[in-house]
């Protein structure tokens, strides 16, 4: 299948063709009617019709008040670019026409001697853009036509297609859905020429999240993705089975929840069909990943595909091609009946389990919900969505208002070095904030409140050694999505708020927490400045709010280091103390925070890789010691890689040995090589463009070599992902070593496999007080002393320490 590629034209080609398209013609240096003041004077009481013959060649003809041209003129540039229509003060302003040497044109709305308002232009190979522009830019709807015969008509923020929109290609495919800064993300749907469909969720371009993936004649297949292929749960529908009534009301049901794309605006119709799908999506997906808007300066812009790994990614995806293609003819000499509906799981687009569905009796209304909620539970986020009546929504709009404000009054000042002054109570300031607004703050929904921000110019200086855009940053936790908010995983209390995009992580703190972080800021600044690869919680800013009626909320806001490319399938609070470590009597899924007892696995890592890691967690530790803090924990996170081939669900849990890691030295050997290795952790080295590897958010610091690859640095490559890339604590490969056999029916994985890391160190706010002392001692009344977790800083380090570095053993 083809890959639909488009060609863009030039802004306007303003930079070379003509004078005066992006400035006021007022104002611009060599050009235009400001500078003929001097060799024209006129009465300026009443406008009068003249000619203008500057010394640089321009003519202008038209009306003119006093030496500036206002009313109705033509211009002529000397380089031969024309603009005829109405202006004001010696600016463009109203309805006019451009005409480029070029023979590219614009005609509509111009305010101020910008293109603003409605307009058509024109372009090279006759493309066109008809529709709303701001500031010379594409802003509102609109319609574009690209010389090779694609078109999109939708929303445009800024120059870049942004919302909701349908492109069609010239070869037949059709997407209809909602984009992000020219990448199809949010709820599409996306029609292949040949009939196949996905009715679902996506992210940069790729399939991610629930959805549907139909093709033309030959069943469907309703599950998850992540990053373009399958990953998780779904169920298989081929063509024979036909489609229940119940399923369909199932469709619909997720479609009314937002699940999936409502009628996308009426712009495609189904009918009675739903969406189909087959194995036969992650090819498609593999040549779809690439159909991004991206805007670059250059000429000839175009809609590229970036490979992840080429044609070796399609290839091995592919596989599942020719098992679906058997199962669509088998079909045909088959009943109806006879052909089974199949349950499946994947990772990373590799079956990993399948189990024939029993549909010898439909399904009743009840369970029909029960599986509609049960699937709702699986594929959401972690947390509950803060909406209008949520007991937090107040809070939440609060904290929004208060970190807007917060980032626009610091990011105008000048940049610069943190002095003394710019730590302690002094360094902080509040602003009431009434719920009727005031002459610095806006009106609002939430009730009057108080705001207060703590060093706000050290956290703006964290911010940026952290490389967050403060931009992205108020977008991120403050833009039009709400906040999520997390069941707190400890004993503290503590209520924690979720960014929509998984960025940022906001946590509640004691009165207690904030004194510690106050007076060890200006070492963790000089801690994490001096140490790039540090895994201590990176903070990025410490408010307060206080409502009018209510009590005092203290909160900072951190980076969320389970934001990731992978799905992280187990995740851990490691303390190195063993009383109540343990999850024994609850539920255990994905979003679980499990703890040392649980941990059943040993971690084996690179040598140098383990060396760095160890030296890390230590010079943390030494930190964190010195400021009689413990109870601190390293949280972890493991993504499991894909099983090598597909299993039943009764021999699903037998063993399974994985591949050794790869590394792949020659970069001409890639699509091959990473065929033959595809199921195992493969290394490359380093992507000479820094595009090709993905950056993850608040990722700092060195990249990690393998002594593998002759101690150059490496990027991590998984096929049907794209190329990671590998930092201390952050996509690290390794290899996970079941401690101890079980023989647990239940348990998902065997004694040997490939895992991808995340890690960090966590709860670094609590001091070894008196309250901690008194818990120390009445804990040690009851239970061994070394096993609980309230003790002395230094002794908490050297447990901690062997605690990590027994989980992180020397490789045999």
């Amino acid at each position: 299948m083809m890959t639909p590629v488009v060609l863009l034209d030039d802004e306007l080609q303003e930079a070379t063709l003509c004078p005066g398209t992006t400035t006021e013609l007022a104002a611009t240096s060599s050009k235009g009617p400001q500078h003929y003041s001097d060799a024209f004077r006129t009465n300026p009481a009443s406008r009068v019709a003249g000619e203008l013959i500057l010394p640089n060649g321009d003519v202008y003809r038209g009306t003119l008040l006093g030496n500036t041209p206002d009313g109705s003129g033509r211009y002529i540039w000397s380089d031969g670019c024309v603009y005829e229509g109405e202006w004001r003060r010696g600016l463009r302003h109203g309805q006019g026409k451009t005409l480029w040497p070029t023979g590219a044109t614009y005609e509509g709305d111009y305010s101020g001697g910008y293109i603003y308002g409605e307009g058509t232009y024109v372009g090279l190979n006759n493309s066109t853009y008809k529709g709303g522009w701001k500031l010379k830019l594409k802003h509102g709807l609109g319609l574009q036509t690209y010389p090779n015969g694609d078109i999109f008509e939708g929303s445009w923020v800024q120059g870049q297609i942004q919302g909701h929109g349908r492109y069609t290609w010239a070869n037949g495919n059709t997407y209809v859905g909602t984009m992000k800064n020219g990448v199809m993300s949010g709820k599409g749907i996306f029609i292949w020429k040949n009939g196949d469909s996905f009715e679902g969720n996506w992210l940069d371009g790729v399939m991610h999240g629930y959805g549907v993936y139909a093709w033309k004649d030959s069943g469907y297949y309703v599950g998850t993705w992540t990053r373009g292929v399958k990953d998780g749960k779904g169920t298989f529908y081929p063509k024979c089975s036909g489609l229940p009534a119940t399923d369909e009301l199932y469709i619909d049901a997720l479609r009314k929840r937002g699940v999936l794309p409502a009628d996308v605006g009426g712009q495609i119709h189904h009918g009675s069909r739903i969406m189909h799908s087959s194995s036969f999506d992650s090819a498609c997906v593999s040549s779809t990943r690439s159909l991004t808007f991206d805007k670059t300066r250059s000429k000839n812009v175009s809609l590229e595909r970036r490979w992840s790994l080429g044609a070796a990614i399609e290839k091995f995806i592919g596989r599942e091609t020719n098992e679906s293609s058997a199962a669509i003819q088998s079909c045909e000499t088959k009943a109806d009946s006879n052909f089974p509906v199949l349950e499946r799981e994947y990772m990373q687009g590799v079956i990993i389990s399948e189990a024939v569905v029993d549909r010898s009796h439909s399904e009743s209304s009840k369970k029909l919900s029960h599986r509609e909620k049960r699937m709702l539970k699986d594929i959401k986020k972690p947390g509950q969505t803060i909406i209008k009546g949520h007991s937090s929504y107040d809070l939440m709009l609060s904290l929004q208002l208060g970190i807007r404000y917060t980032v626009g009054k610091i990011t105008p000042i000048q940049r610069r070095q943190v002095r003394a002054s710019d730590y302690g109570p002094k360094a902080s300031f509040w602003m009431n904030f009434p719920k009727n607004g005031s002459r610095l703050t806006p009106s609002h929904d939430a009730d009057d409140f108080k705001w207060k921000d703590y060093c706000p110019m050290v956290f703006r200086n964290l911010r940026e050694m952290f490389k967050i855009d403060a931009a992205d940053y108020m977008v991120s936790i403050c833009g039009s999505d709400a906040l999520r908010e997390l069941s707190s995983p400890g004993k503290s209390g503590s209520v924690f708020f979720l960014s929509q995009d998984d960025r940022f992580m906001i946590k509640t703190l004691r009165k207690t927490e904030v004194q510690v972080l106050l007076q060890m800021l200006p070492e963790y600044y000089h801690h994490v400045r001096t140490y790039e690869n540090t895994l201590i919680t990176k903070f990025f800013g410490l408010h307060r709010v206080k409502p009018c009626s209510g009590q005092k909320f203290r909160f900072v806001v951190m980076g969320n280091m389970f934001c990731t490319e992978l799905r992280i399938h187990r995740r851990f609070d490691l303390k190195g103390s063993s009383l109540g470590r343990s999850t024994d009597k609850i539920k255990i899924d994905e979003n679980t925070t499990l703890k040392d007892l649980d941990l059943k696995y040993l971690f084996y890592l690179e040598p140098s890789w383990r060396q760095n890691l160890l030296e890390q967690i230590e010079t943390d530790s030494k930190f964190l010691r010195n400021h009689a803090i413990m109870d601190y924990s390293l949280l972890l996170g493991v993504h499991y890689r894909a099983p090598q081939t597909p299993r039943t669900h009764e021999s699903f849990h037998q063993t399974i040995v994985s591949e050794r890691l790869t590394v792949l030295l020659e970069e001409g050997a890639l699509e091959h090589d990473a065929l033959n290795c595809s199921e195992g952790l493969v290394l490359v080295q380093r992507a000479r463009d820094q595009s090709d590897a993905v950056i993850g958010p608040h990722i700092r610091g060195a990249r990690l070599r393998s002594s593998s690859a002759s101690f150059e640095e490496v990027d991590l490559l998984l096929p049907g992902t794209a190329r990671l890339q590998i930092q201390l604590g952050v996509n690290m490969p390794s290899r996970a070593e079941q401690i101890a056999p079980e023989n647990d029916s239940g348990k998902l994985f065997g004694q040997v496999y490939d895992v991808v890391l995340y890690l960090g160190i966590i709860d670094i706010l609590q001091e070894y007080n008196a309250r901690k002392k008194v818990e120390h001692i009445c804990k040690s009344i009851k239970h061994d002393a070394v096993s609980i977790s309230a003790v002395e800083p230094n002794f908490y380090s050297e447990r901690f320490l062997k605690a990590i570095r027994t989980i992180f053993p020397e490789s045999s």
